[in-house]
């Protein structure tokens, strides 16, 4: 089994991006966005769980089908418990706090 080489420049690039990203998730909680608050999170948390998978798990490099289907599979696994809890959470009625 031979394994793909990656360049340190790669990783220092991609470590330097996942500190950006680190420090704009950092500053965008202090900031007031609104009903945007959750969105612009979870979409730089996924950018950074891409970039993690891709290039420190090697699976960019990878030619089998079956790694890829993995992938694809707990992607799908992972939208579909996020998309049912979020459909519980935003059919509920909030009564406020019990007792007051």
């Amino acid at each position: 089994m031979s394994e793909h080489i990656v360049p340190w420049k790669t990783y220092l690039w991609i470590w330097l991006t996942l500190m950006a990203l680190m420090a704009i998730t950092a500053y965008l909680s202090t900031v007031d966005l609104g009903a945007w608050n959750t969105p612009v999170a979870l979409i730089i948390a996924v950018i950074k769980a891409v970039l993690v998978i891709l290039f420190f798990m090697h699976v960019k490099y990878e030619s089998q089908k079956m790694v890829w289907a993995v992938v694809v599979a707990a992607m799908f696994w992972l939208f579909t418990m996020v998309g049912l809890t979020m459909t519980d959470m935003l059919t509920r009625t909030w009564t406020g706090v019990p007792g007051h």
